[in-house]
């Protein structure tokens, strides 16, 4: 009971402290929750083609993602997950290993329906609908397969020319300045922490009359 009456002080103040991370998901010092999104409606979203099962929310400003069974958002260099898509957001201590697979450029294929040269007539999937099917869609490879992602004579992508597209996207992403601040902070982070835990164990084997 204290500790439930600890953590909701805790949260009321806005601090973080550092939990152990489970899946991924990390709350680290220092690492600040993005901002809400707000919305009317529970949102539609789009399949993206040429992807695992990745689906996004196009009427809005953010990059808001659905993968695997969780809302992802990107947000100053840094990640995070919800099984919500409104509220909830975790930290989340890596990238995704769906971003990769996502067109920087889908926005503008999706404003003029037409991905590569190819007329893009996308499925808009209510939320609902999403939330009952993704599995099975997933397992079936439902919107890639037949149906193409709505993508009209759509010429597949060799494994080759998708490893290279995706290593040329990697690049991409680490040469964001938002991204890089935030590496540097966690490094800074990192290297504070194993100074503290350094100090800790050099006092303690002092007062136990231990050898350093």
């Amino acid at each position: 009971m204290k500790k439930l009456i600890c953590s909701a002080i805790l949260l009321a103040l806005g601090i973080v402290v550092p939990i152990p991370s489970i899946a991924g998901v990390n709350i680290n010092i220092g690492i600040a929750l993005p901002p809400p999104i707000v919305f009317q409606a529970p949102p539609d979203v789009i399949a993206l083609p040429e992807t695992p099962g990745i689906y996004v929310v196009p009427d809005i400003n953010t990059d808001l993602y659905f993968w695997n069974g969780f809302w992802w958002r990107l947000w100053e260099g840094r990640w995070y997950r919800s099984a919500y898509y409104d509220r909830g957001w975790a930290y989340y201590d890596n990238v995704p290993s769906f971003y990769f697979d996502v067109d920087t450029h889908w926005r503008d294929y999706y404003r003029n329906h037409n991905w590569y040269g190819h007329e893009w007539n996308y499925h808009r999937i209510p939320y609902q609908r999403l939330e009952q099917n993704w599995r099975g869609w997933q397992t079936k490879r439902y919107w890639g397969g037949q149906k193409t992602w709505g993508v009209q004579s759509y010429p597949p992508r060799t494994q080759q020319h998708t490893q290279v597209l995706r290593q040329q996207r990697q690049r991409q992403y680490q040469q964001r300045p938002e991204v890089q601040r935030h590496q540097q902070y966690m490094r800074e982070q990192h290297g504070r922490q194993q100074g503290q835990q350094g100090q800790g164990k050099s006092q303690y084997q002092k007062s136990h009359g231990r050898p350093e």
